[in-house]
Order: structure tokens, then sequence, then C-alpha cells
């Protein structure tokens, strides 16, 4: 094990974190504000829900590769590509967890006089709640995978370990890029679980 190796661990390990929080905040916003405006105009299902299909059907190196002559090499290019790959699940989700909503409980809503606004906020999205998060918890995870190719344009991360163990056939660098970034999914994974069934009726 070289020297520093550690502290460099624990380095990339939180600028990928951080690369992550930043890509899936960006996610949730457009994600579930685009969800939430699907379910109110239908016409636009087919286009929005194909963009974000055709978004995840592209390999990552190629969308880096589109992207890089209008953002250029860097982090920026690295968010953008990451939020693209997020945005299916969560705009999926929130659409199908609203629409899912029992028609009844959405009546008794209005007829006790709820306004639109009152009955998204009070009603659709606590009910939908668990079918968001159950997305929100597929984008995490796959984020965290993609994260480390954003490496290779310089975006920095856990990726940085595995490319450069890669180059010089090490399988130590190789490891300590590929196990935190497990770990990380895995802990995500674990945690999102968990707060999908605190949401989840018994």
């Amino acid at each position: 094990m070289r020297p520093g190796l550690f502290e460099d661990i624990l380095s990339l390990t939180a600028e990928h974190s951080v690369l992550v929080l930043i890509a899936m905040a960006f996610a949730l916003a457009i994600g579930l504000s685009l969800g939430i405006l699907l379910t109110r105009q239908p016409a636009l299902r087919r286009w929005a829900l194909g963009f974000a299909n055709v978004m995840q059907t592209i390999p990552s190196l190629a969308l880096f590769g589109f992207l890089i002559p209008i953002t250029h090499i860097g982090k920026p290019t690295a968010i953008i590509a990451l939020v693209l790959y997020a945005l299916l699940p969560i705009l999926r989700n929130t659409l199908t967890g609203i629409l899912g909503v029992d028609a009844a409980v959405r009546e008794s809503a209005i007829a006790m006089g709820m306004t639109s606004r009152q009955l998204l906020l009070q009603v659709e999205l606590p009910l939908a709640a668990p079918v968001i998060l159950a997305g929100v918890r597929v984008a995490t995870v796959t984020t965290i995978g993609t994260a480390t190719i954003a490496a290779a344009i310089g975006g920095g991360g856990l990726g940085v370990f595995i490319f450069r163990g890669i180059a010089s056939v090490d399988t130590t660098e190789i490891l300590a890029g590929a196990v935190p970034a497990a770990l990380l999914a895995l802990l995500s994974d674990g945690g999102l679980s968990w707060i999908e069934k605190r949401f989840t009726p018994a």
C-alpha cells in the first residue's frame, strides 16, 4: 500500500459524494417538477418520457463525447451527464405515483374544498411518496456507479483510482476506487430503502 493512499481514498470519496449529491439535487428538482407538470399536461408525457429514455439509452462515454464540445472537459460536463442519466427513474416514478392515487381519494379532497395546490401537497405527493422514493433510490445508486466514469473527462471522484489503476495495471489502485464506490452505493441503497419503508403504509 503506497504512502498517502488512505488519505487519497478519503479525499476522492468525498469528491465523488459531492458530485453525486449535486447531480441528484438537480435531477430531483427537474424530475419532480416535470413529473408533476406531466400529471397536469398529458399531451407532453410522450415527448418528455421519450427524451429521458433516450438520454438513459446513450452510453455514458458517448454522452460525455456529445457534451464536451458544448460544455468542455471538467466537472460541469460530468454533472450534466449524471443529471440526464438520473432523470428517467425520478420522472417516471413521480408521474406513476401521482397518477396512481385513488380517484376516490382525489375526488373526496376536491369535495372538501381543497385547491389544486393543496390537493398536490397534502394528498397526492404524500400518497405517491413511496413510489417516488423508489425512483430516487434507483437514480442515486445508478448515479454513484456512473460517476466513476466522470474521471475520464476530468470530473474527479473515485474513478480517478480506477482509470489510473487500469493504465498502470495496478490492482490496488483499481480496488481503491471500486471498493469505496461499491460501499457508497450499498449504503445509499440501504438508507433510501429504510426511508422508503417509513413512507410506505403498513
